[in-house]
């Protein structure tokens, strides 16, 4: 009964923190707005000056849509990676380490970085055509990457082999784009490495209702894992006498998680920490590693952390948006200090 009560009060307790960080991002930003003025365009009355209506409705409500649906992706994907959730058995695996992400920076790169140098024309300079070429680009490296782990993981029996493959992937990745960006003019080289930033602020018009809508499967459908993951938690020996195909379902999560990184990532480029951070801070909220719990609640505590960073990275006072990657990893990587020395501190005691 203790713990229903704790689980109820945690569960509102995120829920209003997203509400009051919904009303905030719609009030803060680099621009300021009198908040009497922006409840009259939350509510549509009539006679508010449209650049101001501009603001909210065109600029702040899409990075809220998108920073919600993003970090609730990341969050999951993250969680179906990790320790005592995932395949991998390691605390610190987050969606990039399979080289996933690595992929979508492959893909944009290879795009970006070879514009200006084959076209003769840098992509930033092609518009919406070059929006969609970069999510184009990002979405097939990262499959790409993914379609090779996935064949990879049929011939390796080992989850740390195939960890390691993943992580040498990331690395291959990375000295590609070092090469591409050696032999890059400077204005495709300045593309990419605010690409590799991350942004919520990206996704605007039809982009939005795509990425809105693609999201709304796929969380969903990750929620079917739930029975899987809970499985492989006691281990592949009872699982197996369970019923449960051990290659199948490592092969589901590393799709479904691959995917939610290669979306997230094609649309708002590389954000870190989130999908590393947020499973780790629910399983110390809710003490607990069942996933009927930890799944809706990462998705949850995801979206809220993106609001948070979000808010941060364009509050009053700076010009334009801080890097989201760099306000990520300022929360993050405190998160993840203190989930290891409490670990640490465990095996000491112990």
């Amino acid at each position: 009964m203790h713990g229903s009560i704790k689980n109820t009060l945690l569960w509102s307790a995120i829920l209003l923190t997203i509400i009051i960080f919904i009303f905030l991002n719609m009030v803060l930003g680099s621009i300021h707005i009198p908040l009497g003025m922006v409840w009259d365009i939350i509510i549509g009355k009539e006679g508010t000056p449209i650049n101001w209506t501009n603001i909210i409705w065109k600029s702040r409500f899409p990075q809220i849509l998108t920073a919600i649906v993003a970090g609730a992706g990341l969050a999951i994907s993250g969680l179906q990676m990790q320790k005592m959730q995932t395949v991998f058995k390691n605390p610190l695996a987050d969606p990039s380490v399979l080289g996933i992400s690595s992929g979508a920076s492959l893909g944009v790169a290879s795009i970006v970085l070879m514009s200006g140098t084959i076209g003769g024309t840098a992509l930033s300079n092609a518009g919406i055509l070059g929006e969609v070429a970069l999510t184009v680009a990002a979405i097939t490296g990262a499959l790409a990457v993914m379609a090779l782990i996935v064949f990879v993981s049929h011939r390796v029996k080992g989850n740390v082999t195939l960890l390691i493959i993943g992580v040498m992937i990331g690395y291959l990745a990375n000295a590609i784009i070092g090469l591409l960006k050696y032999f890059s003019v400077e204005e495709d080289v300045k593309a990419y490495v605010i690409w590799g930033l991350g942004s919520f602020s990206r996704v605007s018009g039809d982009q939005i209702t795509t990425f809105i809508c693609i999201m709304t499967i796929l969380l969903p459908s990750s929620l079917l894992l739930v029975k899987t993951l809970n499985l492989l938690l006691l281990g592949d020996g009872y699982a197996r006498n369970l019923g449960l195909n051990i290659r199948r379902a490592r092969i589901a999560v590393i799709a479904s998680a691959g995917v939610l990184t290669a979306i997230v990532t094609a649309y708002c480029g590389p954000i870190a920490f989130l999908g590393l951070a947020v499973p780790h801070l629910c399983r110390i909220l809710f003490q607990t590693s069942d996933h009927r719990i930890l799944m809706p609640a990462s998705i949850l505590m995801g979206a809220a952390l993106a609001l948070i960073c979000n808010l941060i990275a364009r509050m009053p006072g700076f010009e334009g948006a801080l890097p989201v990657n760099s306000v990520t990893a300022l929360i993050g990587a405190p998160i993840v200090a203190s989930v290891l020395f409490r670990k640490r501190k465990s095996e000491l005691n112990e």
